[in-house]
């Protein structure tokens, strides 16, 4: 009786823990981040509808390159890419979510893929870019 009493004790204790867990860095999440910087207007990156997505922190946030290493888990991405590349980076900012032409890349290779499997996702430019977002 007692074994399965200090069981049910401490897994009531790890789930309230995780809760607490989840509830910190959820407060710590921007739910909207707007993207400037683009001729073509803002981009309003809907963080907390991309997490809900069940997408990958790390799909965005990839890991630390050598070259600049990462002060946070979880950086911006201006911290590191800017508009024209600045040594020792390599990569624009553009370039960080698509190619000039907007046919490949992170976000465009992504919302390809939800397409396909059916989910309603921006297919234009002006579906996420927009003047009016910034």
């Amino acid at each position: 009786m007692t074994r399965k009493l200090l069981l049910t004790t401490a897994s009531a204790f790890a789930l309230a823990l995780l809760c607490f867990v989840m509830i910190v860095q959820a407060e710590d999440v921007p739910k909207v981040i707007i993207l400037k910087g683009s001729p073509l207007g803002a981009v309003k990156f809907d963080h907390a509808k991309h997490i809900a997505g069940k997408i990958e922190c790390a799909t965005c946030h990839h890991a630390s390159k050598p070259e600049k290493p990462m002060k946070a888990e979880h950086e911006a991405c201006t911290d590191c890419h800017t508009k024209v590349a600045q040594a020792p980076m390599k990569t624009k900012l553009q370039a960080a979510f698509h190619d000039p032409m907007a046919k490949k890349g992170l976000c465009i290779d992504c919302h390809v893929k939800k397409a396909a499997e059916g989910v309603k996702t921006p297919a234009k430019c002006t579906d996420c870019h927009n003047k009016a977002n910034g």
